[in-house]
């Protein structure tokens, strides 16, 4: 599917049945159905590790585990017992620090997904710290790429290129402008933004209902609407598109499933509780449902 998808595709729910993401074993226990690492938050800003780790949960991944600053692990543990929660080394800002590195690696070893960005603040200790894990994590691993881990400037598009397709990058319309230089309006829009940072880094793009891929490959989805732009809703996003990375989909399969579910879910919350109000905490209970309902 993912060779032959011509280059301008809308998303629907037929094109994702066409188009499934992988199965866990009936018979198998949560590491088939996949491991993710979230590396996120600061002292000021805990929730968005919960948020994009909860995320992932509800779209199927089997284990979370969370890499956090000392400070907030244990809450934050107590918060999310479905996960395991390691505090990292923490700067006196609050922030996680750029000696984290080496232990990150080890939390990461043997996870089929990482995710860094949610919550991160500090940029010259999130630049160290992403840029030591994109060099030092097994080439295998997916990797996205969220929030300050976009703008710090840790993204070099031959580390990328270098990680053979396997990044995904969900960056909002400011982050977008500063992956290249310019602003969105001034890229040509959404849609040719998100085809510039594709080729340009040799990733997979989430633009908000785009998504984007190196060669010109283009998914749009048509569903959503403006209650999705509230505080954490990106979270939300990238954790859920991070579950499907870690079950197994290809960057590009889980980057188009993720940004479905995300919309679709809204879309739920807008007909339900209305256009404007809801919280990003309530699409993660409806992301259970919009799967089952894509998936059958």
């Amino acid at each position: 599917m993912t060779d032959t998808a011509p280059q301008d595709t809308p998303i629907t729910p037929h094109l994702l049945r066409d188009w499934p993401v992988p199965e866990p074993d009936d018979s198998g226990g949560k590491g088939s159905r996949g491991t993710l690492l979230v590396v996120g938050g600061a002292v000021a800003t805990p929730g968005a590790a919960l948020l994009a780790g909860l995320a992932a949960l509800r779209v199927g991944a089997g284990k979370l585990t969370i890499a956090t600053v000392t400070p907030t692990a244990t809450a934050l543990g107590v918060a999310v017992p479905e996960a395991g929660v390691y505090g990292l080394p923490t700067t006196d800002e609050g922030s996680i620090a750029g000696a984290a590195v080496d232990r990150v690696l080890e939390l990461a070893d043997g996870a089929d997904a990482v995710l860094l960005g949610p919550g991160l603040t500090g940029p010259d200790e999130t630049r160290a710290l992403v840029a030591g894990v994109l060099q030092g994590l097994d080439p295998d691993t997916a990797v996205l790429l969220d929030a300050l881990g976009l703008t710090c400037g840790a993204l070099d598009a031959a580390v990328a290129r270098d990680r053979g397709g396997r990044v995904v990058v969900t960056p909002n319309e400011k982050e977008a402008g500063f992956l290249l230089g310019c602003s969105v309006e001034e890229a040509g829009g959404v849609v040719a933004a998100g085809r510039r940072i594709a080729d340009e880094f040799g990733v997979v793009a989430a633009l908000r209902s785009t998504v984007a891929a190196p060669g010109g490959r283009l998914w749009t989805d048509g569903s959503g609407q403006v209650g999705l732009g509230t505080s954490g809703s990106g979270d939300v996003l990238a954790g859920t598109i991070a579950g499907f990375l870690a079950r197994g989909a290809d960057p590009d399969q889980a980057a188009v499933w993720g940004a479905h579910l995300h919309a679709d879910a809204g879309e739920r919350l807008a007909a339900r509780v209305g256009r404007l109000g809801f919280l990003a905490r309530e699409l993660l209970e409806e992301l259970p449902a919009v799967l089952e309902q894509v998936s059958r």
